[in-house]
C-alpha cells in the first residue's frame, strides 16, 4: 500500500493506494484483486476488499465502489446507496463512508477539502480525463462549499508516460481539443508516448488547484507489482486484475 505523503498529515482522513501485493488470488489475479469486474473467482474478491477494508479501518459494507464507465459522470454520497452506481467520480463529507476506485493503468484521484472536511474520489483514464472528469467533479465541490485554493489533489499510481504508447488518432483527438495539449506528447524512436497524469495534473492547475501530488508508480512496469490492463494484453492473457484505491473520513 501508498501512501500520500500530504495527505498522511490529515488525521482526520485515511487513504491508501494498494497494488496486486497482500491478497488471496490466485494465477494472472495473483494476489489482491479488487475487481469483480474480473473473471476472478467472487469470493476471492470479496476476501480481498475485506482485508481492504480491515487496512483503512472500514466497516466492508461502508466501502463503495461504482460501476466505472470512462464518464464524466460524478455522485454526492449522503449515505450507503442500495444499488451500485454508474460513473466514474464519488463525493462525500459524511464519516466512516469509504470510497474505492478500481484501476489496472487508469489514475485513481484523491481530492481533499481540510477546511470543510470533504473527500473525493474518482477513475480518471484518458476518456474520463478527456471528457472532464476532473473540472466537473471540481465543481461539484465549489457547490458544496470548497475553495478551489484549499483543495489537495494526488493523482495516483497510473501508465507512465514512458510505457503509454499511444497511436497517431489519440494524438489528433487530444490536439483537436486544444493545441497546447501537444506539451503531454513526446517522440521516441518515431513512436508516440502520451502524459496521462501530467494531463490531469493540468486540468487541476486551470482551476486553481496547486497543491497537487502526483505518486511516480507506473503501473505498467512489472516490479512495481501492479496490476496493468496493458501489460496483460502485451502478454496475450485473457484477463487481469484491478487495483484498488480508498479513501475516507474518519
Amino acid at each position: 500500500m501508498f501512501k500520500s505523503k500530504k495527505l498522511t498529515k490529515f488525521k482526520k482522513i485515511r487513504h491508501g493506494f494498494f497494488n496486486r501485493q497482500g491478497g488471496i488470488s490466485k494465477g494472472i489475479y495473483k494476489s489482491l484483486n479488487c475487481g469483480p469486474g474480473s473473471k476472478d473467482k467472487l469470493e476471492d474478491i470479496k476476501k480481498n476488499i475485506e482485508t481492504v477494508c480491515k487496512k483503512i479501518g472500514c466497516n466492508k459494507n461502508n466501502l463503495i465502489l461504482l460501476n466505472q464507465i470512462h464518464s464524466n459522470t460524478v455522485h454526492k454520497i449522503g449515505k450507503i446507496p442500495k444499488k451500485k452506481l454508474k460513473g466514474d467520480s464519488l463525493i462525500t463529507n459524511k464519516k466512516g463512508i469509504a470510497l474505492g476506485i478500481l484501476t489496472a493503468d487508469c489514475a485513481p484521484v484523491f481530492i481533499y477539502d481540510p477546511v470543510n472536511n470533504l473527500i473525493s474520489a474518482l477513475h480518471a483514464g484518458w476518456k474520463g480525463a478527456y471528457k472532464k472528469i476532473i473540472p466537473i467533479t471540481l465543481k461539484k465541490l465549489a457547490s458544496s462549499g470548497s475553495n478551489f485554493n484549499d483543495l489537495i489533489a494526488i493523482i495516483g499510481p497510473c501508465i507512465d508516460k514512458r510505457s503509454y504508447e499511444v497511436r497517431k488518432d489519440f494524438f489528433n483527438k487530444f490536439i483537436k481539443q486544444k493545441k497546447s495539449n501537444k506539451k503531454f506528447f513526446n517522440i521516441k524512436n518515431n513512436k508516440l508516448y502520451f502524459s496521462l497524469n501530467n494531463y490531469i495534473a493540468d486540468e487541476f492547475l486551470k482551476f486553481g488547484v496547486k497543491n497537487i501530488e502526483i505518486i511516480k508508480k507506473d503501473t505498467y512496469i512489472l516490479n512495481n507489482n501492479f496490476f496493468s490492463a496493458r501489460r496483460s494484453i502485451k502478454k496475450k492473457l485473457h484477463d487481469y486484475g484491478r487495483n484498488i484505491s480508498v479513501i475516507m473520513i474518519k
